[in-house]
């Protein structure tokens, strides 16, 4: 597998235009999420230059545009204000935490990708990411309450923190603030498509919201960039790591977090990168190239990045087909770094505070919102807790909790089907499908010899099924147990057939296996059914097994099977 992304300039110009529209639609983003993160202004035109130069060049998605994204940020805000918290006093050492958090995270997307477990990544119930995503959404629109009302106190504790001093809030509005954050949405959400493919309407808003702030509140005491830091022009210091004892544990179980939900942000991504383009993504990649990305973002004091989808669209849509597009969008971006950063320094802080409103907006799953009760109340429920758990508990924990009950529920559902597959006849009937030489043996018996028929996965669901088959057995001579259509044997399944055919045993009837082949065989023989059924009773075809049978009953043998 090549390192880096295939490069080459077949479609410069369409790869060119389009990374040049992507940073231009990065630029108010990058500003937006910066400032909802609580790492500073330039954290989120670092992140945008580093994640997506790098990503363009490692990645397995030669059209994605990666940066700073609403949920990264939204992670990436609970992990500064945990930091700087453990640090006390010393905000800068909280920080150098945080930015080590995101090396963390890149260092953990490296070590998915080199094991090849992308594909996994994205393999969750989609109420569980529905839910997960929307309540991302919901956190990210209620950080920006504060900033867009004009609230200039600094409030503890995330989102329970803001709700709790919702009241302060909205009896210190300050109306020219409101007014710039009500008219950037009204610019993104009103803006005519037409204009919209010509120029983002993120971009329209910053500009205007900043020039009517300029213009009508010049002599009024307006949030801005430039009151919660500066955007130094110039390359930015590096961030060496920096760990604490204490937090250490914190930091790893976070950097995971970020990790995950950059994977999971990302390849969601890439597939419709993949739909739009008729291309396949390389999932291991793309999580090397993303986690390169995040450890060279986190080491110059960036944000963490993802695959952005509203980048990713535009810079299709634009033209572009190879990581040039990516490559041109990041420089682009450093240009601005580099020579025009002091220009933003007057954005208010409202203005962003929209926009990243905005993105906060998008991102709930309206679709599946709207429908989930319909599809299915028990996706709908899990989708609504794992939404509440997002928001009011623990991200982790939401989808921990989210993906058990998702899983538990369709074990059970398998189980449930697969139980109906579990039958035990003495005679000719339909419930077996049989052919008719099985049927004239079977008649032959006259009841003596039960078929006890298994077909599908046995998994640990389907044990109670085997064991209430089991202990429904009328009394018979012969057991026959068939396995023929059974690929999967597991462990629960093996000891409840065990269970059967050792009480045969022991009632001293005769126990017949009929299709244990491949690993369900192997499976047998290392539970030691061999103890039980000797070599000669087992067989490949049921035919063979039912004459056997039949033989056994006309005998009369009253032997039982001998057990090793």
């Amino acid at each position: 597998m090549s390192l880096t992304n295939t490069i080459n300039f077949r479609n410069l110009r369409g790869d060119i235009f389009g990374g040049v529209t992507a940073a231009i639609v990065s630029l108010p983003l990058a500003l937006a999420f910066a400032a909802a993160s609580g790492a500073g202004p330039a954290s989120g035109l670092y992140g945008a230059v580093c994640v997506g130069f790098f990503a363009a060049l490692f990645g397995g998605t030669p059209t994605l545009i990666s940066e700073p994204t609403g949920p990264m940020t939204v992670v990436m805000t609970a992990v500064v204000t945990s930091m700087t918290a453990a640090s006390g006093a010393d905000d800068k050492t909280g920080l150098a935490m945080a930015f080590t958090v995101v090396m963390l995270a890149g260092l953990f997307q490296i070590l998915l990708g080199i094991f090849k477990l992308g594909k996994y990544i994205t393999l969750m119930p989609y109420s569980v990411i529905s839910g997960f995503m929307s309540g991302i959404g919901v956190i990210l629109i209620i950080l920006q309450i504060a900033p867009f009302v004009g609230y200039k106190d600094k409030i503890k504790g995330g989102v329970l923190g803001i709700l709790q001093n919702l009241p302060s809030l909205l009896t210190n509005v300050k109306p020219a603030e409101i007014a710039l954050g009500v008219l950037t949405l009204a610019i993104i959400f009103l803006m005519p498509s037409k204009i919209k493919r010509v120029v983002p309407p993120q971009l329209v808003a910053l500009i205007i919201g900043t020039v009517v702030s300029l213009v009508f509140f010049g002599n009024i005491d307006i949030r801005r960039i430039r009151n919660i830091g500066e955007i130094p022009m110039g390359l930015p210091s590096l961030q060496m790591p920096t760990f604490s004892a204490s937090q250490i544990t914190i930091m790893l179980v976070d950097g995971a977090m970020l990790g995950m939900l950059g994977c999971i942000d990302t390849l969601l991504t890439a597939v419709i990168a993949d739909s739009l383009t008729r291309t396949e993504h390389k999932s291991d990649k793309e999580l090397i190239g993303q986690g390169i990305g995040n450890i060279v973002s986190g080491l110059f004091g960036g944000l963490p990045g993802a695959g952005a989808t509203m980048g990713t669209v535009v810079n299709i849509q634009t033209g572009a087909r190879t990581a040039v597009s990516g490559l041109t969008r990041a420089l682009v971006l450093l240009v601005v770094v580099l020579w025009a950063a002091n220009l933003t320094e007057n954005i208010p802080m409202s203005v962003l505070a929209g926009i990243a409103l905005k993105v906060g907006i998008d991102i709930l799953d309206w679709s599946f919102l709207k429908r989930a009760h319909k599809v299915s109340w028990k996706g709908s429920i899990i989708m609504y807790g794992v939404l509440f758990l997002t928001v009011f508990v623990d991200l982790i924990v939401a989808v921990g909790v989210g993906v058990f009950i998702a899983n538990i529920l369709t074990i059970e559902r398998l189980s449930q089907l697969q139980s109906q597959d579990v039958k035990t006849i003495s005679d000719a009937d339909d419930t077996i499908v049989l052919n008719d030489e099985e049927k004239q043996l079977l008649d032959q018996a006259d009841g003596r010899i039960l078929l006890f028929y298994l077909s599908g996965p046995m998994i640990f669901g389907v044990s109670k099924a085997i064991a209430r088959e089991h202990s429904a057995m009328a009394d018979s001579d012969v057991l026959i147990v068939d396995l023929s259509d059974v690929p999967m044997l597991g462990v629960t399944a093996s000891l409840a057939i065990e269970n059967a055919i050792k009480d045969a045993c022991e009632q001293e009837r005769h126990v017949l296996i009929v299709g244990a082949t491949g690993k369900v065989k192997r499976r047998l023989e290392n539970f030691g059914v061999a103890r039980f059924v000797p070599p000669h009773y087992m067989f490949v075809d049921r035919v063979e097994a039912l004459k056997q049978a039949v033989a056994l009953v006309k005998s009369g043998s009253d032997a039982a099977t001998t057990i090793y």
